[in-house]
């Protein structure tokens, strides 16, 4: 071999490294990767998700990495395959909702009704955030998949934004399981700025004692009506409800701890993993990624406060008030919204327990945002 053919042997395989195709705007991605590995870790923030979610995106910032392309055959590389099956064909975040309604009890919810109001009301950003965004420049159905952020429901985000927007979706799920996991950290202001100290002391009566067959009965109705109503979304609220009714019948126990467990597991890794891959550099880095996280904020902020303000409206015409602290819980981020409104009841009355009130809004959240990504996907998709 001679001096000639070494060199371009030598040069060949320096062109196939990382370091000849480096590019300084990966090393932002890196950062960025790294802050919420060290959140999930240091602070633990969300960290089932933020910790795959923070690796996918360190992993996939590196040049040349063979993972999410193609090969020579055509069969996806490894993310790429997670991704396309997982997301793309929209199996993760219905197998995630099939987990969670394993993990939920209606009681509170179906002990009081009239709170699906108050989840309703919790949805009031998601449609302000739509109009926002529309002018700012955004298409419909981007503007769609951003204005549904505010829900703060991870899987609904990424659902609807596969069906609408699939170019937004690593920005829009990371802004979405970001502000979940900052629940205690955003919503207590809002909650003080918005109600006054008399009304955070309102005590409620204890709920009443539900039946094991209305429990029974409440997926097969709830997913009569959605179906009827918003179709687009059964496949998310169909599995939601056979994994609720799965848990409540109690002759399926071995089907309910695996959906609650091992594949809720599995299902989580697949999606931070994937998600974090799709935001490489030269993706990411342009202006509507970073003000689609921005934004995320104000959407999630409106949709706390509208949670609020419905209580209030509703205590003009109740005799009963109810304390518009669980308002806020009227967002989907089980069960955190819940749990930060039972401490803030707790900081101004050491007595006034208001978790089990506040998870009847929290879940009717899930159903609210279910219900505006299927209107929005009857309107544009």
């Amino acid at each position: 071999m001679s001096v000639n053919e070494i060199m371009d042997m030598l040069r060949g395989i320096l062109y196939t490294t990382g370091v000849f195709n480096f590019q300084w705007n990966i090393v932002i991605m890196w950062a960025i990767g790294l802050l919420f590995v060290w959140l999930a870790i240091a602070k633990k923030y969300e960290p089932l998700l933020l910790l795959p979610i923070g690796f996918g995106i360190f992993l996939v910032n590196f040049p040349l990495v063979p993972l999410m392309g193609h090969k020579v055959d055509g069969a996806p590389e490894l993310l790429q395959a997670f991704y396309h099956y997982g997301l793309e064909w929209e199996i993760i975040p219905c197998v995630i909702f099939l987990g969670l309604g394993a993990m939920t009890d209606f009681g509170p919810l179906i002990a009081n009704p009239k709170v699906l109001l108050i989840g309703a009301g919790a949805q009031l950003g998601v449609f302000i955030t739509f109009t926002g965004t529309v002018l700012a420049g955004f298409t419909l159905k981007e503007a769609a998949s951003v204005g549904i952020i505010g829900g703060a429901d991870g899987p609904t985000t990424i659902y609807l934004t596969q069906h609408l927007a699939p170019q937004l979706l690593g920005a829009n799920a990371l802004a979405a399981y970001s502000y979940m996991a900052m629940v205690p950290l955003i919503q207590p202001p809002l909650v003080r700025l918005m109600t006054n100290a008399k009304e955070r002391r309102i005590r409620m009566r204890q709920l009443r004692a539900v039946s094991k067959q209305e429990k029974m009965l409440f997926p097969l109705v709830t997913c009569g009506i959605i179906a009827l109503l918003v179709p687009s979304v059964m496949p998310l609220m169909g599995m939601f409800m056979l994994g609720n009714l799965m848990k409540e019948c109690g002759v399926v126990a071995r089907l309910t701890e695996t959906a609650q467990g091992a594949l809720m597991n599995i299902v989580t890794i697949f999606l931070g993993i994937s998600v974090g891959a799709t935001m490489h550099a030269d993706k990411f880095l342009s202006w509507k990624p970073l003000f689609i996280f921005g934004l995320g904020l104000v959407d999630f902020a409106v949709c706390t406060i509208g949670g609020v303000i419905t209580v209030k409206i509703m205590n003009l015409f109740l005799k009963e008030k109810i304390n518009p602290i669980i308002g806020a819980a009227g967002v989907s981020a089980v069960p955190m919204a819940a749990r930060v409104a039972q401490m803030e009841g707790l900081r101004y009355d050491k007595t006034n327990h208001l978790l089990m009130h506040a998870v009847g809004p929290n879940l009717a959240g899930v159903i609210g945002s279910a219900a505006a990504a299927g209107m929005f996907i009857a309107m544009f998709d």
